[in-house]
Parts: C-alpha cells; sequence; structure tokens
C-alpha cells in the first residue's frame, strides 16, 4: 500500500467526545488505530475539540501540526474547521464526501443563498487569507460503521487498496499520539471567516464582552468565557450567519451546512415548538439578550433601535419558504 503522489505529511486528528458513551470511544479507538496502521500518517488523539483550553497542552500539540489534517469530531465540520481556525491551526477547508450523499440529488441544483448574496462582498477571509494547507474535518455522528470513516480517510489520503482488506494492511504505520489533558465543558461562539464581513452587528448586540476587536480591527471573540451559557442570540441577529454555536441543539446554529430547505426545517421547528411562536429571529435574540441579562442582575434592553432597523430590513425583504407556508396556513381553515 502506497500514498498516490503524496507531497505532504498528512496527521488523523481523532477529538474524543464528551460523554462516556462506551460505543462512541469504541469507534473514536478503532479509527485511531486503523489510521496508525497507514504509513506516514501520524495520527493525534486529543480531548473534545470545543472544550479545549486556549493555550492547554492539546491546542499547543495542534499548532505543531505541519501539512494537512484530517479531523474526526463530534461537532458539525463546518464548526470544527472554525474551531481549530480560532486556536492557531488554519488551513482551508477540504473536501469530505462521507455524510454529505444525502445532498447528492440536490448537488446540480443552485443554492438559494447564492442568489441573493452579493459575490461582491469581501469576506474576512478574503482579506486575510488562510494557509494553503487542508484540513478535512470528518464529522464522526455520519456513521457508526468504522470501515466506512476509514474509507474515508483512504479516499483523502489517496490509498490505492480498499479499506475493508485488513490484510493489506501494514503491522507499523504511522505514529499514535494521545494527549490526556482536563477540560471542563464550554459554552462560546465561533466565527465564520468565510461568511463574516467585520460588519461588528455582534459587537453592538452583546452586552457582556464577547467580542472585541484585534490590532487591525478584526472583529474576534476576545473573552469567550463571558458567554452566557445556552445563549445563542448573538448568532441569530448576525447577518451572514458567521456565527456558531457548536453545542446548541438546533445543527443551523450548530454549524450545520443548512442551506435552502434544511434551514426552512430549523425554522419551522422553531415556529411551532419555542416560546413566542410568531417572532423573527431579531425579536427572538432580543428576549435571549434579556433573559441572560436579568440573570445576571442587570436591566433588559428589549429591541433596540438598531435591532429596530434590522427587523424593519427583514420584513421588506422577498418571502422566503417559511413565510409562504405561514401565508397558506392563514388561508386554511383548521
Amino acid at each position: 500500500m502506497i500514498l498516490a503522489e503524496k507531497t505532504r505529511s498528512c496527521t488523523l486528528v481523532v477529538s474524543k467526545g464528551q460523554s462516556r458513551n462506551p460505543a462512541k470511544r469504541a469507534l473514536e479507538q478503532a479509527i485511531a488505530d486503523a489510521g496508525g496502521k497507514i504509513p506516514d500518517l501520524n495520527v493525534l488523539v486529543v480531548p473534545h475539540l470545543y472544550d479545549l483550553p486556549k493555550n492547554g497542552d492539546a491546542i499547543s500539540r495542534l499548532r505543531e501540526i505541519e501539512g494537512d489534517v484530517i479531523l474526526a469530531s463530534w461537532i458539525f465540520p463546518r464548526a470544527a474547521h472554525w474551531v481549530l481556525d480560532r486556536n492557531g491551526v488554519g488551513g482551508t477547508p477540504g473536501d469530505v464526501l462521507l455524510g454529505n450523499s444525502d445532498d447528492e440529488d440536490d448537488a446540480a441544483e443552485p443554492e438559494p443563498v447564492a442568489e441573493t448574496q452579493d459575490d461582491s462582498t469581501e469576506r474576512m477571509t478574503d482579506l486575510y487569507p488562510r494557509p494553503s494547507r487542508k484540513i478535512f474535518c470528518i464529522d464522526l455522528k455520519s456513521s457508526e460503521d468504522t470501515t466506512e470513516f476509514v474509507g474515508e480517510i483512504h479516499r483523502i489520503l489517496g490509498l490505492d487498496s480498499e479499506p475493508n482488506d485488513n490484510h493489506s494492511l501494514p503491522i507499523v504505520g504511522g505514529k499514535i499520539e494521545s494527549v490526556e489533558e482536563t477540560a471542563g465543558r464550554r459554552w462560546y461562539p465561533v466565527i465564520d471567516y468565510s461568511r463574516c464581513t467585520n460588519c461588528m452587528e455582534c459587537v453592538d448586540f452583546c452586552l457582556f464582552g464577547v467580542y472585541g476587536v484585534d490590532g487591525v480591527e478584526s472583529i474576534m471573540v476576545e473573552q469567550p468565557d463571558n458567554c452566557r451559557k445556552g445563549c445563542p442570540a448573538c448568532s441569530r441577529v448576525c447577518p451572514e450567519n458567521a456565527i456558531i454555536f457548536p453545542q446548541h441543539k438546533a445543527p443551523a446554529i450548530a454549524g450545520a451546512e443548512t442551506e435552502g430547505d434544511e434551514g426552512f426545517k430549523i425554522d419551522l421547528s422553531q415556529l411551532f415548538g419555542a416560546p413566542n411562536a410568531g417572532d423573527d429571529p431579531i425579536a427572538t435574540a432580543a428576549r435571549e439578550r434579556d433573559e441572560q441579562l436579568l440573570l445576571a442582575g442587570r436591566g433588559t434592553v428589549g429591541i433596540d433601535e438598531r435591532l429596530k432597523k434590522r427587523q424593519s430590513a427583514r420584513s421588506n425583504q422577498p418571502k422566503d419558504e417559511l413565510d409562504r407556508l405561514v401565508d397558506t396556513l392563514d388561508e386554511m381553515d383548521l
């Protein structure tokens, strides 16, 4: 077994989950063991990626990685990529096929977002390009079958043999390293800089000092641990959907690719399951912020003038799928 025209080193990073579920631990171990049998592929096992302290041992080791990275974690790939980025492990997203098979039928259809986005808008990654190395983020929720993950790793590496042919694997492959570090559960936003336009809406909205700017006036999550646990309000007011909370129960907020119909499904669940079901995202965000202000012993703000302008601008936009569904329900004799 050889790597097909391998031009740079590659490291497989396996990020453990938060729970003690034995099935999850077994899957992580099986993937790490299989990766360790691949020639020239180093394997690094770390605690749950999102919970790692910024200057801890695991992050320090991740920053030392040279070349491409294959990351297997329990958070959505887009969230995982930008968690790495915020911790100084930059790169460009590599194509991952595992977990995307359900989208093949829709691949030929243009994404709705492409019709409304202004291609001339500069994103933060346009202004500050990331390193050219590839980071392939694999969602461990995609399957319970180890061979599917091993097969995807083989595909990424360009291996010339089938992953199920275990007899062809060498006894000695790359190096397996495990970083043991205590990591308590955390809650903080992660910015997707490929969407972010540096509009500073999040700085104006958040009243807990989570956001700030760096030396070149770029938005950043400056005080992540100031964030109020369970509150995703700032993600709802971001015009570009660039703010991710990887542990949120709604995939759209947790970093899933939810353009088009999937985003519509998330909005629908909020419409029929959340309090004050008629609220739009801005009203919901204002309510969530007020709840956290009260818990912190501070006064409420509600929908301030800036949010009112945003709300008015949203109401003037063309109707989306959710709007049309609500109109249809209103017309029905239920």
